[in-house]
């Protein structure tokens, strides 16, 4: 197992449609052994093939809820279903989300408050689950990816504002820009 750079927003990949996952080897294996590590080093919530460059529809998740649950897993080729997105402006002390391709920053961003997830796990089952709140933000940020958007790339005009001029401040938005957790301290 290895903790993989993760790559900052600019790189083709983050900004692209990410391919079906076919092939169910020992590299798919690896990969995922690898993710789990990175998101664990990060530390994040979850992470796409995408962020380290990897452009294959799967992520990683591990959230551990209030009552001390944690649901932790792998999504190859997932659906995601939502419900309505509420046509309000994001709570800036309750909805803020971050990303770690553009690291160590946090804007508020209204999502779905309810999400549907299928997919396969490594094995190929399919499995489904019914996310509420947090979890349900994760999985619609995770899927994000796989359609080439960050979350910035949602964001209000005035956070959209912000968000693009710290990207220009750190250099960010060209390809072949990316930290590893562990040895650089970029999510602060």
């Amino acid at each position: 197992m290895a903790v993989r750079p993760i790559v900052i927003s600019g790189e083709p990949v983050l900004h692209s449609p990410a391919a079906p996952v076919v092939e169910f080897d020992d590299g798919l294996r690896e990969l995922v052994r690898d993710m789990y590590e990175t998101m664990d080093a990060a530390p994040g919530v979850g992470l796409a093939g995408p962020q380290v460059g990897v452009g294959l529809r799967l992520f990683t998740f591990s959230y551990l809820d209030d009552d001390e649950i944690e649901t932790r897993g792998v999504a190859i080729n997932p659906e995601l279903w939502i419900t309505p997105v509420p046509a309000m402006e994001a709570d800036e002390d309750e909805d803020v989300e971050g990303c770690l391709s553009f690291p160590g920053e946090r804007f508020p961003l209204q999502r779905a408050g309810s999400a549907i997830l299928r997919a396969v796990d490594l094995d190929q089952k399919p499995f489904e689950i019914h996310a509420e709140g947090w979890l349900a933000r994760i999985f619609q940020h995770e899927f994000d990816h796989l359609d080439g958007t960050l979350y910035v790339d949602r964001l209000e005009h005035h956070y959209a504002k912000i968000a693009a001029k710290v990207s220009r401040k750190r250099g960010w938005g060209v390809p072949g820009l990316n930290w590893l957790p562990g040895v650089d301290d970029l999510e602060g």
